[in-house]
């Protein structure tokens, strides 16, 4: 299986189709694993959507419950996941790609272009997640099976998986940048707008008012609108694509 060794970290991923490089990242929270892309809560399933023109490439995030495995410290946290995705690329020899990442994918994408904003051409963030309400709310169930599932991690004691969840989510919005730093980015970037709690519309409207060469596509889940959708990812793919 294709993996590497990353800061103590086993790194699964897989790549799919030539072309262009595109990093994606799945939907589900702290369980974003390759296989969410084949479930119905991903529309659009880049692995299928994109291998005909783009090098599509997939991964297991770190104790996701899939094939990525790496230690659990009270200091890690956003750039924790950053610094997976900078090593996957480094490992693929990828100097330039696009993103597209669903969910918990978005802040990926926004740190990511905090870290690296000239090694992204564009990105697509489909119903990025964020917070409205100022104060953090308790662990929420999705968090809280996640940490269930860490039954072979002893070091992830109580106050670890606390600490965790305060370094991802005490900051609201975005959560792993503020809204200075999305005024700066620069990158063309293409939102498909969330429409839930975990998803508010709010933070997809916000996020293309504030990044300058952004679009916003509202609805993208079903029906013709999807099929609109997933024309216009792939037409705004092409049109940030380098020529060589």
């Amino acid at each position: 299986m294709p993996s590497f060794q990353h800061r103590g970290a086993s790194i699964y991923y897989e790549v799919y189709g030539h072309g262009f490089p595109i990093l994606t990242f799945a939907p589900a929270g702290l369980a974003s694993v390759i296989d969410m892309w084949n479930q119905p809560s991903a529309p659009i399933n880049p692995t299928v959507e994109f291998a005909a023109d783009c090098r599509v490439i997939a991964m297991d995030q770190r104790n996701a419950g899939g094939r990525s495995r790496g230690p659990i410290t009270a200091g890690d946290g956003w750039d924790t996941y950053t610094a997976d995705h900078v090593a996957l690329l480094d490992h693929l020899g990828v100097a330039r790609c696009h993103l597209y990442g669903q969910c918990i994918g978005g802040s990926f994408i926004l740190n990511l272009l905090k870290a690296q904003p000239r090694r992204i051409a564009s990105a697509v963030l489909a119903q990025p997640i964020g917070r409205i309400a100022a104060a953090l709310p308790p662990p929420t169930a999705r968090f809280q099976a996640w940490a269930a599932s860490l039954r072979d991690h002893p070091e992830a004691t109580p106050a670890v998986l606390e600490a965790f969840y305060r370094n991802l989510y005490t900051t609201g919005f975005a959560y792993c940048v503020d809204r200075a730093f999305v005024k700066t980015v620069e990158t063309p970037c293409l939102v498909l707008a969330g429409n839930d709690e975990a998803h508010p519309r709010a933070i997809s409207e916000e996020l293309s008012q504030l990044i300058a060469n952004c679009e916003l596509i509202e609805e993208w889940k079903a029906g013709t609108a999807l099929e609109a959708a997933r024309a216009r990812v792939k037409a705004f793919l092409a049109q940030w694509t380098p020529r060589a």
